[in-house]
């Protein structure tokens, strides 16, 4: 494709702070953002060109965004089919609608990855009480009910520790169709973040040891250690099958468990991720520049460490209310999101130390 010179303008599709980061590396390089986004609080607008406050179903709105952008992407993958579908027709959308098809159902993604030869969990798909009573029984518990669609950072989600917790698990995401996990003997979790170029260049940068508290991503650290390194090149292998199948353009994620029987994939994401924000600082190409140059048919930058070690460890609720300690620390890099209310479970921003040698 030709590549998109700088001044042309980028519509993305939400307004949190991956929008917020991507407008930001857009703008490094020259290039217009426009936002939609039906939130109140749009911090995303805050670091783009222009902003649009209307549903995503206002094929009205859709329209003018298309006349206007160059091309259109996306910050997150719970949005409808759709209205991306209706851009899709008329300017071009990067990554495209068949990839946020497939992530935004966890069956389809699961058996997507699985037919690419990815290792899964135990999982069964149900729709019912008595199919996820028949799942227990053939899966096992303790497992983890999941709604098929919608949910993330723990959200959407229950732990079923044995089959008399079923019937309150069912009615507790509200009896909707959702997936049956066996659980995962892990020592660790990891991503992999892929950015694939409209000429279809692969780039991955190197897997992060990904720390959970309460299901959020608390701490991003590198370089990871042997129990993750060890997977290094099957699961990164994966994810370029993935996104090559896909067609995708831009950044793609997966989430692994390391195992001893090696990496195990747990979801993915069709979009930059918080894995990857010690990128800004941690690589000499961030996430947000490579899914920008991605997307406008641009070369892809090195992803290469800038550190001898590098950790992001998010701000979440109340902790932003570090920043003041935190700018007084040498070597911190602080990011607050703009956002006006810090309730518990909230990310609000992050901090990324890098260390030289």
């Amino acid at each position: 494709m030709t590549m998109l010179p700088p001044g042309s303008t980028i519509g993305i599709l939400g307004g949190g702070q991956l929008g917020r980061m991507l407008a930001a590396a857009a703008a490094q390089l020259g290039y217009r953002t426009h936002i939609l986004a039906p939130d109140d609080e749009s911090v995303a607008a805050q670091t783009a060109s222009s902003f649009t406050r209307a549903d995503y179903h206002s094929w009205i709105v859709l329209d003018e965004l298309a006349a206007h952008a160059d091309v259109v992407t996306y910050e997150f993958e719970n949005i409808a089919l759709g209205p991306v579908e209706h851009l899709a027709g008329k300017v071009p959308v990067r990554p495209g609608p068949q990839s946020l098809s497939i992530a935004q159902d966890r069956a389809r993604e699961k058996a997507f990855v699985a037919a690419l030869g990815g290792r899964t969990a135990p999982w069964a798909q149900v729709a019912t009480a008595d199919e996820l009573a028949a799942a227990i029984a053939r899966i096992g518990a303790p497992s983890i009910l999941k709604t098929l669609r919608l949910g993330y950072d723990g959200k959407g989600q229950v732990r079923i520790r044995d089959a008399a917790e079923a019937a309150a698990a069912w009615a507790e995401i509200g009896e909707r169709p959702a997936i049956l996990e066996g659980f995962v003997q892990f020592s660790h979790e990891f991503s992999i973040i892929t950015v694939r170029g409209a000429d279809g260049s692969l780039a991955s940068y190197p897997p992060p040891w990904n720390e959970h508290v309460d299901g959020i991503l608390a701490r991003s650290s590198l370089p990871a250690p042997a129990e993750i390194a060890r997977h290094w090149t099957e699961a990164a292998t994966l994810a370029g099958r993935v996104a090559e199948a896909l067609g995708h353009v831009g950044v793609l994620t997966l989430e692994f468990f390391a195992t001893e029987d090696g990496p195990v994939f747990n979801e993915m994401a069709p979009r930059v991720h918080n894995s990857g924000h010690w990128t800004i600082e941690g690589a000499e190409t961030s996430q947000f520049e490579n899914h920008i140059r991605a997307i406008c048919g641009l070369p892809l930058g090195s992803t290469a460490l800038t550190g001898a070690h590098v950790e992001m460890e998010n701000l979440i609720g109340d902790q932003a209310g570090r920043w003041a300690e935190i700018l007084a620390e040498p070597g911190a890099h602080l990011h607050l999101y703009g956002k006006a209310n810090a309730r518990p479970g909230r990310k609000m921003g992050h901090v990324t130390r890098v260390k030289r040698g």
